[in-house]
């Protein structure tokens, strides 16, 4: 795989998620394996250039995160350029240009999804930037602002044009939000109207199934996955053995996944400071809690802790609770169990999975109040 300069084993990418793919959990992700190219959460351009504590906080990074590319989003061709160089001066690999992002804050301003309408103008913002910085610039794109124009073919091949690495493109469109399901036909008009960048596929991959299903039927040179890593980190690593070898990895047990929260927890008192880090990792540890099995109890007890003390007896709390649900050999008993395969709700802490979902609900963050 390889983007501008760059070349690496693997072709799958952590799709930002606002709110959520920071740098603990870009580097949590990282050390599970199977992911190689991260980017940080949209970041406006203007922010960046004012310094904006904010924006200079969803760009930070370290060593162990390379290659890293930022997300920058913004419709003026000079606050795109500028901020562009600031990212280059920093160190980092690469700039994704956000034109996918179909909230009224970002589009309002002509940014996101609202770039696919204009795409002379868009072209020139694009070019701006190409000329002012020697490391890659990508795109993350949706299929168009709704059904009726689908713009994603005409604008790929303007963007390659002008420049641009490599395109991500999310197989909805901007009137769809993250409703209904993934046009993988669409994708696939875009992974043709190219002629030699790489196109990355996202959208609807929660499994490798998914994964490999995107490949042989849009063809494209990559995958990105969003909400599927937020509620599965190791998806990546077992996306890349599927891959190779055709066969499914077995689910991480509850001992694993704990390890993994712990980790996380561990990074995010690293980076934000214990209480800010214990407070901002709620959401997060909750989101680990739906592999668990019965959770009610580490559920209720997670919206509450602000140390890692009182994290750690939450956990000791609730493994006591957990116990019950465990057969002689200490896992959990098959009707507890939750389907490996999709995203699994309990109704209640002593019945089974009764509801199912194909896709993964999108985690609420900052963007659903711009």
């Amino acid at each position: 795989m390889r983007i501008g300069p760059y070349e690496f084993g693997s072709n799958l990418f952590l799709s930002p998620l606002a709110g959520y793919t920071n740098l603990p959990f870009r580097l949590v992700v990282r050390e599970i394996g199977g992911l190689d190219w991260t980017t940080t959460d949209l970041v406006n351009a203007r922010s960046l250039i004012e310094k904006n504590p904010r924006a200079l906080q969803l760009i930070q990074t370290c060593p162990a995160e390379k290659p890293l590319a930022v997300q920058l989003f913004g419709a003026v061709p000079e606050e795109m350029r500028d901020a562009a160089l600031i990212v280059e001066s920093l160190g980092i690999a690469s700039i994704d240009i956000n034109m996918g992002c179909p909230v009224k804050k970002v589009v309002g301003i002509g940014g996101g999804s609202a770039m696919m309408t204009e795409l002379d103008k868009t072209a020139k913002l694009v070019r701006g930037m190409v000329a002012a910085v020697k490391i890659p610039i990508t795109a993350k794109m949706r299929l168009g602002w709704d059904d009726n124009n689908l713009t994603a073919p005409d604008l790929a091949r303007v963007l390659e044009d002008a420049g641009v690495a490599a395109i991500f493109v999310h197989g909805r469109t901007r009137a769809q939000g993250f409703t209904g399901t993934v046009n993988l036909a669409g994708i696939r008009s875009v992974v043709q109207a190219v002629k030699n960048i790489p196109v990355i596929g996202n959208g609807d991959v929660t499994t490798p199934e998914a994964a490999k299903m995107m490949f042989d039927q849009t063809g494209c040179a990559g995958v990105s996955v969003g909400r599927g890593a937020f509620y599965n980190p190791w998806i990546f690593t077992h996306t890349q053995h599927y891959l190779k070898t055709g066969e499914l990895t077995a689910e991480p047990g509850y001992r694993p996944r704990v390890a993994v929260l712990r980790r996380h927890l561990e990074l995010m008192i690293e980076v934000f400071g214990e209480d800010h880090g214990c407070r901002l990792f709620r959401k997060p540890a909750s989101w680990y809690a739906k592999r668990f099995g019965p959770a009610k109890e580490f559920k209720k007890g997670i919206t509450q802790f602000s140390s890692r003390a009182e994290f750690e007896a939450l956990l000791a709390a609730y493994e006591k609770w957990r116990a019950p649900f465990l057969d002689e050999h200490g896992e959990l008993r098959p009707k507890y169990r939750p389907d490996p395969m999709v995203a699994s709700f309990m109704r209640d802490e002593d019945e089974p999975a009764v509801m199912r979902r194909e896709s993964i609900p999108v985690p609420k963050g900052p963007v659903d109040v711009w």
